[in-house]
């Protein structure tokens, strides 16, 4: 450790007017003036936790102010100067804090878990990393539409660990994006000191295996890091690239209050208490002639007068009581769709991968700013090629090869949401999605219930077994989602349904699953409008009318159905749900008051699936329409197997048939 009368802080006023200065001390002064309240209230009971940025605050004033107004920005829970450096109102700031409705989130979310878009800010969720990708999402924005603006996102010196950073910032120089990572390296995450997260020196050092531009600053000196922002933002703006930022500075306090720091060596904590970034600041200005004793105390003053003000009208304020409709309602995007109908009734056959082809092109064109990425989809034109030929009319900007990193592009694909764009995501194969799996449960689904924000997004999602191809390239995974209220869950069966639910999708606000079987690519053809054409999402298909029973089915499911039936020569009835979240209910209760018996077959294995959901709700809802017990059919509870035989033994199919008969029997 340095002496810390050698190591004294030393700050370069060179380019710096004395009004910017004085600004700079008003904006560190007031997020610290907030953490002493906050800490008092803690000891108090008023407030349940808080993370508290004490000597860090010089590294969130410091980079907001160096940012243009409308950059966004991307913080995390020590980051409260980006809060105050926008002037978002403390009222409001504080009861989202305290769990009020007249918060940011309407009491569902805490701490800086949320977004302010009028403020151009994008709160973190607690899994660490995320945000990275978001922030590259929008870099991608402002360089697709020449804006010459930048995106920033913080990030910790723990969550350099995380998978998402990695991804990010390999896809941010892939794509040469104009986005500052910046690391606040605070000496621990959460109790882990830095020789357990990483083993280069600094870790700036891993932007080297990026290619992109890094480097290392005092993160407690509130002109370095303005400075260094405000000139990394200025080239960014006319030469797009990445940057990598690490500010070093400490951590003051516990992970959160009641984590403690006993872990802490108190040395280390004495030499960071003489690196207090507002305290020598006050130094500094006092040294140079332009804040005095007087000044200071008014300042404060203010600043305290201002905090309680905001308090007090948070305090006054009851919990949220919000209505049910209301919370149901703020789960999507309000949406009121428009099925539109072919203007001619020119038909052409097609497969169904040409289909989803047709559709998806067509999509490109009516939207202008909708852009498709995935593994192998521009010149090579997709595994399934269903992107054949559309680099030639929409270009590679709009086209996008990625790399290997699900998550990051998810994550991405959601950045370019919160700028006005549309993005769809194709998954080489439904299995790979495990990969992307945090940005969708978590960030995806459940964006617009947290703070209003819409997630414009389709992930496409080639999906089912038939074809050999194993565990890792046969599963059907749709209920992995199906569980998740902000999703939409859409599985057509035919040419005609792939189109017009894939054209649909692109038009909802909202983010979808849109699951297609591989074994119905290139197996299924028949004559669809050539126009363009919606179907609407939530609503099933009656495929066949009938009397005798009810077969409830979606995706491949669809097809063994109608050939049992037709081998059987029963008088039933079939249900293509089509969309599985939202479910058509009313279809379904419609048929089974007509049928009295029903069964319902899906390809995706039993414990756990659709299907089980479906039955609990006709047993509750319909138990006195029925004739026999629901009876379900799926694949067997176990791995996909790669040989055609056991394939074949996994699959439903044969089941089915028998489990039709045995229904029939009642």
């Amino acid at each position: 450790m340095q002496d810390a009368a050698v190591d004294q802080m030393v700050f370069n006023r060179a380019g710096f007017s004395d009004e910017l200065l004085l600004s700079l001390y008003s904006q560190l002064l007031y997020p610290r003036l907030i953490e002493d309240k906050m800490l008092k209230l803690l000891r108090q009971g008023k407030v349940s936790k808080w993370f508290s940025g004490i000597g860090q605050e010089a590294i969130s004033v410091g980079a907001t102010l160096a940012l243009l107004p409308d950059e966004m920005i991307f913080p995390m829970h020590r980051n409260l100067g980006v809060f105050t450096g926008r002037d978002v109102p403390f009222d409001r700031l504080f009861a989202q804090w305290q769990g009020k409705y007249s918060g940011y989130t309407k009491g569902r979310d805490r701490s800086f878990h949320f977004g302010i878009l009028e403020h151009h800010i994008v709160g973190m969720i607690s899994h660490l990393g995320p945000q990275l990708s978001l922030a590259a999402g929008v870099g991608l924005a402002h360089k697709l539409s020449d804006e010459g603006r930048i995106s920033l996102a913080f990030t910790g010196d723990g969550a350099t660990s995380e998978g998402e950073f990695h991804e990010a910032l390999n896809v941010a120089a892939v794509w040469q994006l104009p986005v500052i990572f910046l690391i606040e390296n605070n000496g621990y995450g959460l109790s882990t000191p830095p020789t357990e997260q990483y083993r280069c020196a600094q870790l700036a050092d891993k932007g080297i295996g990026y290619g992109m531009k890094a480097l290392t600053i005092d993160g407690n000196n509130i002109l370095e890091v303005y400075r260094t922002v405000s000139d990394l933002a200025q080239s960014m703006r006319e030469n797009p690239e990445p940057v990598l930022l690490e500010c070093m500075t400490f951590r003051m306090r516990g992970h959160e209050e009641a984590s403690g720091t006993k872990y802490v060596p108190k040395a280390l904590m004495d030499h960071w208490a003489l690196r207090d970034p507002l305290s020598n600041y006050e130094r500094f200005l006092m040294e140079e002639g332009l804040l005095t004793e007087t000044s200071k105390k008014e300042l404060t003053a203010k600043w305290k007068k201002h905090i309680e003000s905001g308090l007090q009208h948070a305090f006054v304020e009851g919990d949220p009581q919000n209505e049910l409709a209301e919370e149901l309602a703020d789960v999507y995007a309000p949406f009121v769709p428009q099925i539109t109908t072919p203007k001619t009734a020119q038909k052409s056959e097609k497969r169904f991968v040409d289909a989803l082809s047709d559709g998806l092109r067509q999509a490109m064109e009516k939207h202008d700013k909708l852009i498709l990425m995935g593994q192998d989809i521009a010149d090579y034109g997709g595994v399934f090629k269903i992107t054949d030929g559309f680099v030639a009319q929409f270009g590679k900007e709009r086209v996008r090869n990625t790399p290997l990193c699900e998550s990051a592009i998810v994550g991405a694909a959601l950045g370019l949401s919160l700028k006005g764009y549309k993005a769809m995501v194709e998954m080489q194969f439904a299995d790979f999605v495990t990969c992307g799996f945090n940005q969708i449960i978590n960030n995806l689904a459940k964006l617009h219930y947290r703070w209003g924000a819409n997630a414009d997004v389709v992930v496409r999602m080639p999906c089912g077994a038939g074809t050999s191809a194993g565990p890792f390239h046969s599963q059907s995974n749709e209920a992995w989602f199906f569980h998740t209220p902000g999703l939409k869950v859409v599985y057509p069966s035919t040419p005609y349904d792939a189109k017009g639910l894939l054209l649909a999708s692109f038009e909802d606000p909202n983010p979808i699953m849109y699951f297609e079987h591989k074994a119905l690519y290139r197996s299924l053809s028949e004559a669809i409008p050539d126009d363009y054409y919606t179907v609407a999402i939530g609503k099933a298909r009656v495929v066949r009318e009938g009397r005798a029973l009810t077969v409830v089915t979606y995706g491949m499911g669809v097809l063994w159905a109608e050939r049992t039936i037709a081998e059987l020569g029963i008088d039933a009835e079939i249900i293509d749900l089509r969309t599985l979240l939202p479910l058509d209910y009313e279809s379904i209760e419609t048929s089974v008051r007509k049928t009295n018996k029903v069964i319902i077959l899906h390809e995706d294995t039993l414990v756990g699936g659709i299907g089980g959901e479906i039955a609990a709700h006709i047993s509750e809802h319909l138990f006195e329409y029925l004739d026999a017990p629901v009876m379900r059919e799926a694949s067997l509870d176990t791995p996909i197997p790669f040989a055609s035989s056991l394939e074949k033994q996994f699959l439903p199919t044969g089941r089915f048939v028998e489990k039709v008969k045995k229904l029939m029997g009642y």
